[in-house]
């Protein structure tokens, strides 16, 4: 496996440096914040992020994410020119070597939780999420933690009424259909799509969710059998669907993942849940189980450390300081070596 750490770009808080520092680290996971979405990445843009990376000695192979315009997830007719603009983004990523891309076709949000500091027992903060908050909350005047500025009143409330009427087929037809649309770019530069499944994994505000489970994965493959067309195995996602089983879901999928986003959840209630550190014995997910799923089946793709604690007095963005995920990032590392060496024998 390459384990590799979120970056944001210039405006990350945590510099390249800190990051290179972090034990058996081989690249970040990156992408270009400023380019509205729908319109091209420049191939400047894309090889100046490649040459900040490079020259701190750090992979940048992995970008998460390109973001797929609500008009290709709505099937409105404009979303044939996005396509392509996304396709031409795929061919300037291709030419700077990137090799796989996080996306996820989730509508209007692409995460929902209710408390972004969530205090822990052991008096670190997490993200968690309160079902019951998340339903008291008014469908026309939302504001949720980390979304606040994320679009205007009038904005959001549009978006949720061009939803209404879209069932969960039809958005699954527009994955296809987009998906298709972008895979002979994917075919000329090699590069893989990784996608994201929906967090966490069930409708919300009448917004369908349709990458939730094993049933969803097998009919995506069944419509894009294209190798290309892969998964980002995101146990933080899945497992908040207590009915997904992820060490088999791990093993099953193994020559699909191309990324894995690691990280465990405590859950509190049946939809509840924060999360916290990284460890199996942490929380509720069988992480150790995950990885040892993926190592029997020879994986070698993309892996990093996902949202962590804010702990030692760090402050920063919520999920994505340093200390956790270095934390984090050092405990898989241990594990996929054990587990590499038990498998070799």
């Amino acid at each position: 496996m390459k384990m590799t750490f979120r970056w944001y770009g210039e405006k990350d808080s945590i510099p390249l440096r800190y990051i290179r520092q972090i034990p058996n680290m081989y690249g970040v996971v990156t992408a270009v914040y400023d380019v509205p979405v729908g319109k091209v990445w420049g191939l400047p843009e894309i090889l100046h992020l490649k040459g900040l990376c490079e020259k701190e000695g750090l992979a940048m192979e992995v970008i998460e994410s390109v973001p797929v315009h609500e008009d290709i997830k709505l099937g409105r007719p404009s979303r044939d020119a996005l396509i392509r603009n996304y396709a031409e983004t795929i061919l300037n990523l291709g030419k700077a070597g990137v090799k796989c891309i996080c996306y996820n076709f989730m509508p209007v949000f692409d995460w929902l939780r209710t408390d972004l500091k969530h205090v822990l027992p052991d008096g670190s903060t997490s993200l968690s999420y309160s079902h019951d908050t998340l339903m008291k909350l008014d469908r026309n005047s939302l504001r949720l933690p980390g979304w606040d500025e994320s679009y205007t009143s009038e904005e959001l409330s549009g978006l949720l009424e061009a939803y209404e009427g879209v069932t969960h087929e039809k958005l699954f037809e527009n994955l296809v259909y987009f998906l298709r649309g972008i895979m002979p770019a994917c075919e000329e530069t090699g590069i893989c799509m990784a996608i994201h499944p929906d967090d966490p994994p069930w409708d919300m505000f009448g917004l369908p969710r349709i990458i939730t489970c094993e049933k969803n994965l097998d009919a995506l493959f069944a419509a894009v059998p294209d190798r290309h067309n892969g998964l980002t195995f995101c146990t933080g996602s899945l497992g908040a669907g207590r009915e997904n089983d992820l060490p088999h879901m791990a093993e099953k999928y193994a020559d699909r993942i191309f990324f894995a986003h690691l990280r465990q959840l405590s859950f509190s209630g049946e939809k509840d849940f924060a999360e916290n550190g990284h460890m199996t014995s942490q929380g509720n997910l069988d992480i150790c189980g995950v990885v040892r799923a993926l190592v029997k089946k020879g994986f070698e793709g993309y892996v990093r450390p996902d949202h962590g604690r804010n702990i030692w007095g760090e402050e920063g963005k919520p999920g994505y300081g340093l200390y956790d995920r270095a934390l984090g990032a050092a405990y898989l590392n241990g594990l996929f070596e054990a587990t590499e060496r038990e498998v070799k024998k």
